[in-house]
Formats: structure tokens, sequence, C-alpha cells
């Protein structure tokens, strides 16, 4: 069991920094709890990667959060919460570490809402694993899932565009394709600062749905069945991780925090790990891999 003494963060981690959404949420809800997160966003989005990747990706974030004093891990990516989790489970979590996702509190709220026929958005990755119609079926089978790829959505707003001409022409594209529904699930982190578009295009009847604050309340109620998994007097404070270009990441993760991140910290993969490392200290030009010896 953990050590009810010490106090550690709680670790969230996305592809990108489109998971700092989720953290908001869990933040609001929990005012007091340490976190630390990380932005794999030097090499997001994971949606197009072949499987073998996201599962190599997700084990290195999971296990750089663990070294570094998490116990619980929530896996606001999407991506892969759908087609990763169990693995990481399996292979990571034990004694004392605990590993959460984001499909199962998704389809438990879209469930409670829905009329009978749920649409679904999210990334080809995310899309082609059905991982979130699988819930949905577990939970009523009588309940219909359109589920529809949207690959363009997440470097849209990687770019800052989520509220010009380009992100309606994208969103209307994608939700033509997703008639009839009353419920729509947004299936990526990166998603609700599409809000404002997709209210615009989706028909007024239709429920929009962003799981992060379902989420956030499956989260509490974990930690109270399981007490032990964050510091006793914890202060609120956050730590910020990511792989990709760090001034870049700050300036984007006000939109998707709310506030003004912390100094964020880089990190890079190194003999299949991620560690931390000086940003601006890879080589520039033709580089040569020293051969194994």
């Amino acid at each position: 069991m953990p050590n009810p003494d010490a106090n550690v963060p709680l670790g969230v981690f996305d592809s990108g920094v489109g998971g700092l959404s989720v953290l908001r949420e869990l933040r609001k809800r929990l005012p007091h709890e340490d976190f630390l997160y990380l932005g794999d966003s030097g090499r997001a989005p994971y949606g197009g990667r072949d499987l073998a990747t996201v599962l190599d990706f997700a084990e290195q974030c999971v296990d750089l959060l663990f070294a570094e004093g998490c116990r619980l891990v929530i896996v606001a990516c999407h991506t892969v919460s759908s087609v990763a989790l169990r693995h990481l489970q399996q292979t990571r979590a034990g004694e004392g570490r605990r590993i959460l996702g984001v499909t199962i509190p998704a389809a438990e709220q879209a469930v409670t809402l829905t009329k009978g026929h749920i649409g679904f958005l999210g990334t080809r990755r995310t899309v082609a694993s059905h991982t979130f119609g699988t819930e949905v079926a577990k939970l009523d089978a009588k309940v219909r899932v359109t589920e529809v790829a949207a690959p363009l959505l997440a470097p849209i707003v990687e770019e800052g565009w989520e509220e010009g001409e380009i992100a309606k022409l994208a969103v209307e594209q994608y939700l033509a394709e997703l008639k009839g529904v009353d419920t729509l699930v947004l299936g990526c982190t990166h998603y609700p600062l599409l809000r404002g578009v997709i209210e615009q295009v989706l028909p007024p009847e239709v429920q929009l749905l962003d799981p992060a604050p379902y989420v956030s309340d499956r989260l509490v109620d974990w930690l109270g069945r399981h007490p032990g998994f964050a510091g006793p007097q914890p202060e609120g404070r956050l730590r910020v991780l990511s792989s990709g270009d760090t001034s870049r990441f700050s300036r984007n993760a006000a939109r998707f925090l709310g506030t003004e991140p912390p100094p964020v910290e880089h990190v890079a993969e190194l003999g299949g790990r991620l560690v931390f490392s000086p940003e601006g200290s890879e080589p520039v030009g033709q580089f040569m891999r020293q051969p194994e010896r």
C-alpha cells in the first residue's frame, strides 16, 4: 500500500497540450491536490500512429510519472485510454500504483444523457479501436453509437486556429457524418476548445458532451474509496513537463488550463525512455547513430 505519510502528486499525461483541459477540471474539483502533468508534445499527435508506437510512448510517459513519485496516473489522452489502458494497467500498475483512463467515464456519462443515438468524435486510432462503442454496449446494448475520425481538428487547435474559418469548415465536414445523433461526445482533449464552432454547426437539440468534468467527478469518488494515493498535506502545486518546444507549450497551455502554467520542464526520449534533458541539446544537421556494442 502507498505510504500515507508522503506527499505525492497525482500524475496526468496526454500526447500534447490538450490534456490540460482535463487537468483544468481535475484542479477545480481537487484544488488542494498536487499534480504533475506530462504533455508528450514533441511526439504528438498520437492519433495517426501505429499501435506499437502508441504503446511504447504510453509506457515511457507512465514510467516517468511513476519515477517522479506519482502513485496514481490519469491517462487524459483518449487515444491511449482507448488502445493502451489495459496494457498499462497490467504491465505498469501494481501494489501502490494505479492507472485510470477517460474512456469508461465518457461512456458512462453519454449513456445517462442519450435518448438512444450517441455520436463520437475522435482521432483515427481512437475511432479504429471501437473501445468507446464497446464500453457503451456493456452499459446499454440498445444504444446506437456512430464514431467519426476527425484527424484535422487537434492540429487546428494546436495552431491556435480554433475560432477561424478553417476550424469551421473542418467541423462542418466531420459533423456531416453524424446524422441523427442526439448526443455528441468530444473524444479528444483538444476538442473542448472547438466548442464554440461545434455549437454553431451542431443542431440545437443535440447535447454536446465534454467528458472532462465527469472524469473529475469519478476521480473524486475513486480517491474517496482509495485513500492514500494522494499526499495527506497537498498544497495545490503544479509541475508541467513537455517533450516539445517548451515556449510554445507554455503559450498554448493557458488556453487549455485557464491560467498561466508554471515554468515548463523539458524531457526527451533517450534509449527508449523519457529523461529530463536541456532543451536545444539535440544536434542539428546530419546525424549518425552510434553502433551498438
